[in-house]
């Protein structure tokens, strides 16, 4: 599985800003390359502190971005740019608004549609500039080259995935998350976990990618239950910065696997916040997962600080205590998702292949419905 002789190409922004009080980086980069005419997306909260980011020219704001971005709030942001004509993008958000900020910096200057860059290298190229700035710690969009909106036909998430969606600059200041809810720090933790943890695992795992992928499960272990506690915890915060970067690193040349995959029905029909929905996943994928990559998921138990367990069962028990010990509610139906939804869910899960094919262990529709069972 672990293979130091397959090819692989890892792509950074060109430039990161990592660190309390980077923020100023944002101007003196917008300085820099001249430009008059910056748009920010965002969420309706981030979009009351753009002015925090001291941008220069004739700065506007699409501060409508949703949790679960579906096709028409991509399509709003769009027309938005197309009236301003920006020659500079600023994601600042979480996931959700750096996603469609990376779609507006490729879409936004031509009459190429959504549907016509959906999948891998479709992107013909981009000639405004891209700067991302995380808010929360979860997601690691500031360093990829995915982004994903949801389809409301068929409610399942569209992923499109282009060298041309790096960021120029990723702007990572662990100060901007201060205020973020336990509840969302939590959950955001667990999403960035994931990431380490489904790459580490991956049929596709590759050694340049697992040094990052052990650490930020370590940097989550260590600083997410200090976050959680008090918010205010400077390096706990930093830590999980951090972490939640070497997530995004893995994404791009190894990306995720069952537990995504098996998550996202529950954001796409049910709006549970895509961070949670990796968390109520993780352990059930982990100890399936198990009996294929056990000396990998030993050294996620050993990562996290947890107990070393060598049965699936005892490390479902770990890692669900664990989840659960950050105050995250792990019962599907304590979410809101009714149990005859199920064996749809699991259809739809099933179906994502471009995950499901990279898990270490095949895992069927069954199974899948299983899971949410246990879950519920």
């Amino acid at each position: 599985m672990t293979n130091a002789f397959t090819p692989i190409e890892i792509l950074r922004p060109t430039a990161i800003e990592f660190g309390c009080g980077t923020i100023t980086a944002a101007a003196r980069f917008a300085e820099r390359i001249g430009a008059k005419r910056p748009l920010v997306i965002s969420d309706p909260f981030n979009a009351r502190r753009v002015d925090s980011l001291a941008l220069p020219g004739a700065v506007k704001v699409f501060g409508d971005v949703k949790p679960e971005p579906d096709l028409p709030n991509l399509e709003k942001a769009i027309a938005m740019a197309r009236e301003v004509w920006p020659d500079l993008v600023i994601g600042f958000g979480g996931g959700s608004a750096m996603d469609l900020a990376k779609l507006v910096a490729v879409l936004c200057t031509g009459e190429v549609a959504f549907a016509d860059v959906v999948g891998a290298e479709k992107v013909a190229g981009r000639s405004v500039a891209l700067m991302q700035i995380p808010t929360t710690s979860g997601t690691g969009s500031e360093a990829g080259t995915r982004a994903l909106v949801t389809d409301p036909v068929s409610r399942n998430k569209q992923a499109v995935q282009s060298r041309f969606m790096l960021a120029d600059i990723a702007i990572v200041d662990p100060d901007l998350t201060m205020t973020v809810p336990k509840e969302v720090t939590a959950a955001t933790g667990v999403d960035a976990l994931a990431h380490c943890v489904e790459a580490y695992t991956s049929r596709k795992a590759q050694p340049m990618i697992d040094l990052y992928a052990i650490e930020g499960a370590r940097l989550v272990g260590r600083y997410l239950p200090r976050a959680v506690a008090d918010g205010g915890d400077r390096e706990a915060r930093a830590g999980l910065a951090l972490a939640s970067l070497y997530g995004g690193y893995c994404l791009g040349p190894v990306n995720t696997t069952a537990g995504h995959a098996v998550a996202y029905p529950l954001g796409t029909r049910h709006h549970v916040a895509h961070g949670l929905a990796c968390a109520v996943i993780f352990p059930h994928t982990l100890a399936f997962n198990m009996p294929a990559v056990e000396a990998k998921t030993v050294a996620v138990l050993q990562a996290l600080g947890l107990p070393e367990r060598k049965n699936p069962t005892l490390a479902f028990e770990a890692t669900h205590e664990f989840c659960t010990g950050l105050g995250l509610e792990m019962r599907l139906s304590a979410l809101g998702v009714p149990r005859d939804d199920l064996g749809v869910m699991a259809d739809e899960a099933h179906a994502i292949r471009r995950l499901l094919d990279n898990n270490p262990r095949d895992l069927g529709r069954d199974a899948i419905l299983k899971m949410y069972e246990v879950a519920f």
